[in-house]
């Protein structure tokens, strides 16, 4: 009885504290909504000053602000900063600071008012300070997505709050600097080797999609149809790679402008890649931010390419940045435009039928994931993949309903009433249905508030496709495999051909031979690296067929065909080795990293050469690289030489990257290690004769019980 009594408090307890989080985090998002109905921030002229040695940043601010009625306390979020000086119309004013907000109390009036202070902060969070800034590999860049801007400049949680942002940065003259707006100047200040690089919008936007990012970057510009400049950036060393990395950019911007039907917004835009990026990319107001995986060279380009992601972002700087949606409850009115125009996008690069098979993709994606994602669209717990995906699929489904020219009309009508405010889904639906007549409210529920996906519905949609119309009847059919290399000599889309590699993988090599040798004379990257995937052990037969694999122009179907043959045929290892001695790959050096695993594990190597590939390997795993290189390296030295106690302290730095899924990595396996008792004591041992810093990494895991 005393057992039960006790989880029923304890579940008590946990319901009560919960009910607190939730009712604070009512609390915070009633008191915001009540300053912008009572101030309005117009404008925030920020000097700031990075500080990549310490990891700090500090600035001078001014906001110009109006107040609207009668007010107790204006509140400035400020993530754990220091405040001087501050002053409201020239007086010097108490305040208040949080730790989480800069308080005001006094010194202003209604209508407008200036607003003076100083500020100094140490990010643990949206301000990244990267590589070595003494060999030039050093970056600095913020990631403000959602409401943490605050952390590293004193500004809004709330994105109804829209400012004009100036934003000038005082740092060293060998770097570029990059942020929102137009570049105005750089001016070099009587601070030694200090420039300070001014820029400025024109109009205002929500704080998080304020940035900055500095590094060693080079840069190349062009100009869209409507006379936008563009500007592409790159790290010095990758300049070989502009055209691969950001090819059809200004064919995309061209076209999206085009068809949204509203001309681009800001004036500039720009684009950079920094490493170890968190997300794919961000839509930062004029200025986005990319991962550096989306840098490549004209092979990588096969693989894994910008061209998504790069609409993606360029359509979020109307969805999202022009107009941006209330609260968590409408965000996919801004991730679900931006993914359904950036396959508008590639639509119009590739074709209606590379269209249908990305929506199909969605699709089945959509419905495999629906049997555990119970949460509709319109919902701030929503999955991303129900903001982004399934918020596509219901504005082609209302844009196939409507008609294009319709849609078209509506979302331009939409845009220019809410320009530079905010918007909940109604404002958009009802302006559809004042342009079409669309029963939106049967749409809303359907395919808003409805948990789950419509795969029925989906598919007739779909079925508008040939393309699709094949792939359905295919799946549905039992050919002959006379047939089916029919099929592979056709002009079918790839798609279909991949699908008869993947499904004839089990039947004998004999009677698969045909497909096999058919798959690869299409000639079609994406069809040879299926046949690559499908056949991990090949048969003698097939070897030199096989073999040609290695010179396709993908480094994926290169590192997969260098395993599998290197399995197959054990006595040609260094043969296959050789072959591809030098190739780096991708960003993440997957291929390079493969290539040393099998070098050490399957070689013929003197002890010599194991020593110089472990160091290659440590090398590779050190703080000097990404973490997806990192990661890749560490992988292979914790199935060869674990015990290292270099490659110890490679894994257990790897536990304190701003990189979540990185920091996994090192956590998981930092502990899995630990549960035995000769690593422990290897750790241990190592932790003794290691610097302060480092001896406190070792000890957190050491003494976790």
């Amino acid at each position: 009885m005393r057992e039960i009594e006790n989880v029923y408090i304890r579940t008590l307890l946990k319901s009560i504290k919960m009910f607190r989080i939730l009712f604070s985090l009512l609390i915070v998002s009633f008191s915001f909504a009540q300053q912008t109905n009572k101030v309005d921030f117009i404008k925030c002229d920020a000097l700031v000053s990075p500080n990549h040695i310490e990891k700090s940043i500090s600035g001078s601010i001014t906001y110009e602000f109006k107040v609207k009625k009668a007010i107790d306390t204006i509140k400035i979020d400020a993530k754990s900063m220091e405040f001087s000086e501050v002053a409201i119309n020239g007086k010097v004013v108490k305040f208040k600071n949080s730790g989480k907000t800069l308080d005001l109390f006094e010194g202003y009036k209604k209508g407008k008012n200036i607003l003076t202070f100083s500020y100094s902060a140490k990010p643990k969070q949206t301000l990244y300070f990267t590589g070595d800034f003494t060999n030039g590999t050093g970056q600095i860049w913020t990631q403000g997505q959602g409401r943490y801007t605050s952390h590293w400049l004193p500004s809004f949680d709330d994105v109804n709050e829209k400012v004009i942002f100036n934003i000038s940065v005082e740092y060293r003259n060998d770097f570029p600097v990059i942020s929102n707006g137009a570049f105005i100047s750089n001016k070099y200040n009587s601070k030694g080797n200090l420039i300070t690089w001014n820029y400025q919008m024109q109009k205002p936007m929500s704080s998080y999609l304020a940035m900055l990012a500095i590094g060693s970057f080079a840069k190349q510009t062009s100009t869209t149809k409507s006379g936008t400049p563009l500007e592409f950036y790159l790290d010095k060393n990758d300049v070989s790679k502009f055209e691969p990395t950001y090819r059809y950019s200004k064919q995309m911007f061209d076209y999206l402008e085009q068809e949204i039907g509203v001309k681009y917004p800001w004036g500039i835009y720009r684009q950079v890649p920094v490493r170890d990026f968190l997300y794919a990319g961000m839509e930062n107001t004029t200025s986005t931010i990319f991962a550096q995986d989306f840098v490549v060279d004209s092979i990588g380009f096969n693989d894994r390419n910008y061209i998504n992601v790069n609409a993606h972002e360029l359509a979020h700087q109307w969805f999202g940045d022009l107009i941006t949606a209330q609260s968590g409850k409408h965000h996919w009115l801004q991730e679900g435009f931006a993914t359904y125009y950036a396959l508008l996008a590639e639509r119009h690069l590739f074709g209606d039928d590379y269209f249908y098979e990305e929506l199909n993709d969605y699709a089945e994606q959509l419905k495999r994931a629906s049997k555990t994602d119970t949460i509709p669209v319109m919902n701030e717990k929503a999955s991303s993949l129900s903001f982004y995906k399934k918020g596509a699929w219901a504005l082609h489904v209302m844009r196939e309903d409507i008609g294009a020219k319709n849609f078209q009309k509506a979302v331009k009508k939409y845009l220019k009433k809410y320009q530079y405010k905010n918007v909940n889904t109604d404002d958009f639906l009802k302006i559809v249905n004042q342009v079409s007549g669309y029963d939106v409210e049967n749409f809303k529920k359907v395919w808003l508030e409805k948990s789950g996906f419509e795969m029925e519905i989906a598919q007739k949609y779909l079925s508008k496709n040939k393309f699709i119309q094949e792939y359905f009847t295919l799946k549905k059919s039992k050919k002959s495999l006379s047939e089916l290399t029919e099929i592979l000599k056709s002009d079918a889309y790839y798609p279909i051909k991949q699908y008869i590699v993947y499904q004839t993988r089990n039947i004998p090599f004999e009677e698969r031979k045909v497909i096999l040798e058919t798959a690869l004379a299409t000639n079609d990257i994406l069809v040879r690296r299926a046949v690559a995937e499908s056949t991990p052990v090949i048969p003698e037969a097939f070897k030199l067929q096989y073999e040609t694999l290695l010179n396709d122009n993908s480094y994926q179907t290169k590192e997969i065909a260098l395993v599998n043959l290197c399995e197959s045929f054990p006595e040609e290892v260094e043969k296959y080795l050789e072959q591809t001695k030098g190739i780096e790959g991708n960003n993440d050096k997957s291929l390079k990293l493969t290539w040393l695993k099998l070098k050490i594990l399957k070689g013929q190597n003197s002890r010599f050469d194991q020593e110089n590939i472990i160091d290659e390997l440590l090398k590779y795993a050190s703080v000097d690289f990404e973490s997806s290189i990192r990661q890749n390296a560490l992988e292979t030295l914790l199935g060869v030489n674990y015990e290292n106690p270099k490659v110890i302290e490679a894994l257990f730095l790897a536990t304190n990257h701003h990189k979540w899924q990185f920091t996994k990595f090192g956590r998981d396996n930092v502990r899995l290690l630990l549960k035995k008792p000769e690593y422990r004591t290897i750790v241990e041992k190592v932790a003794s004769t290691s610097d302060a810093k480092m001896k406190e990494l070792y000890l957190k895991f050491l003494n976790e019980k």
